[in-house]
């Protein structure tokens, strides 16, 4: 038996007196030496069971003394079970469903590819380089912006599109939503107004509640939001910041047209409105789509992207593109609120994945499989009197809208009480006039048990 399932072992005895009630709340565990000798163990792998159950909190140690059994762990919660079926269905919901429920539960719903689907080989290289770095990777807080190497890879690619920006202008983030909330600490203040897309993301409407800033929509369209009604809330509401998705818009696929771009510059301009694209969905895309950033040059728009749809959402690393002087800013607001930016060893991860010869064979890969994704979903969903809004070019989600009328948030709550989580349309809409409508993660429709909950939830929905 090695060290480690003797540990185990040491443990569980322990665990079973303290159950059985052998031993009680403060009981004094039996001595290092007289564990080892009954248990025929060696006393390190005693100490070390006790220091893992003192971490566990079911015993703890007093110095000098030894250690005292703490008393049983309660049982879990329900809410440490799963995901609440009662909760409200808001922003929040599909976040929280998608997040909190087991591996195995099946989850169109939610907003990432399957671990199968990500570059593990790439990630575990780069890990493996890791483990040479220097020290200081390892153990010190990163530089203000973020690794200089990872930012010149991301000016580069820039560069490809048309934004020609040197790594100065780049900041680096704990993540992607972290760049927004940088974002919007500096430029917003409570009550402060902020346009987004109706639908559109619903995390923005989450952390721009966050912010107590008051949330305007505007209605998207096949071709990017609608310019004509974009003017009228621009006029009428005098919003500080519009936030959006570029690429492949999110829930929706759908795609910014050139014409539309420069209609949202030229009124974004006459009434002195920042923009904000978040440009995650990018490397699906099986050719560049127009950019805002890149046809403004950064003047009053900002671009924040990270690596979690294409490379992990387990390494956080996210980044904002902006201004000079904002970036200033916004260095000295990433310190205020989290001494430093991105940690030195997830920037180092995604540096050497990126640098990785098979990361673009990646990519490629992955487009040409959601392509099929794509339509085998839409064939399975189609039976159900389920349709496409639109075939988007790329990326993997289907904005659905239901059959007869059905409530989105009727059948998403059915088909979880059947362990399915599902993404109704209302939380993507700050109107609430997306209930007939569900976005569906193609690449995570696989699993047989997809299609029968939500036939039955379909029926549940319309009795």
């Amino acid at each position: 038996m090695g060290e480690g399932p003797r540990t185990a072992a040491v443990m569980d005895t322990i665990r079973r007196r303290i159950g059985s009630r052998a031993l009680a709340p403060g009981d004094r565990l039996p001595s290092i030496r007289g564990l080892a000798a009954s248990l025929g163990v060696s006393p390190s792998t005693v100490v070390e069971a006790y220091d893992r159950l003192a971490a566990e909190g079911l015993v703890r140690s007093r110095p000098g003394s030894g250690f005292y059994a703490a008393g049983p762990v309660p049982p879990p919660g329900l809410a440490e079970i799963g995901p609440r079926l009662d909760r409200a269905v808001d922003p929040f919901w599909v976040s929280r469903q998608s997040l909190d429920a087991d591996a195995a539960t099946p989850k169109p719903g939610c907003g990432w590819l399957p671990a199968e689907w990500m570059p593990n080989a790439a990630l575990r290289r780069a890990a493996r380089g890791l483990a040479r770095a220097d020290d200081a990777v390892l153990s010190y807080y990163g530089g203000t912006r973020g690794p200089l190497a990872l930012r010149r890879l991301l000016a580069r690619g820039f560069a490809g599109e048309g934004l020609d920006i040197g790594p100065d202008r780049i900041l680096l983030t704990g993540s992607g939503t972290q760049a927004i909330d940088l974002i919007c600490r500096f430029l917003l203040r409570p009550g402060d107004t902020v346009l987004i897309d109706d639908p559109g993301y619903f995390n923005f409407q989450a952390l721009l509640r966050a912010h107590r800033a008051e949330i305007v929509g505007v209605p998207y369209t096949a071709s990017g939001p609608d310019p004509d009604r974009f003017a009228e809330v621009l006029a009428a509401h005098r919003p500080r910041l519009y936030l959006t998705n570029s690429a492949l818009h999110n829930p929706t696929g759908a795609t910014l047209s050139p014409a539309v771009a420069h209609r949202l510059l030229n009124a974004a301009a006459a009434h002195d409105v920042t923009i904000v694209e978040d440009d995650i969905f990018a490397e699906f895309e099986p050719e560049p789509s127009p950019r805002l950033a890149a046809l403004d040059g950064l003047a009053r728009v900002i671009r924040v992207g990270s690596f979690s749809k294409t490379l992990s959402a387990s390494v956080r690393c996210g980044y904002v593109a902006a201004r000079e002087d904002w970036i200033e800013a916004l260095v000295d607001l990433q310190v205020a609120t989290s001494f430093g930016g991105v940690s030195p060893v997830a920037a180092a991860l995604v540096l050497g994945a990126l640098g990785d010869g098979g990361y673009r064979r990646h990519l490629d890969a992955v487009r040409r499989r959601l392509a099929r994704a794509r339509r085998d979903a839409a064939a399975r969903l189609d039976p159900l009197g389920i349709r496409p809004w639109l075939m988007p070019r790329g990326g993997f989600y289907l904005w659905c809208r239901l059959p007869g009328g059905r409530d989105a948030a009727s059948v998403a709550r059915a088909a979880l009480r059947d362990g399915v989580v599902l993404a109704p349309g209302d939380v993507f809409s700050v109107s609430r006039t997306a209930g007939g409508f569900m976005r569906f993660n193609v690449a995570q429709m696989d699993d047989p048990r997809v299609v029968p909950v939500l036939e039955r939830a379909l029926a549940t929905a319309g009795d």
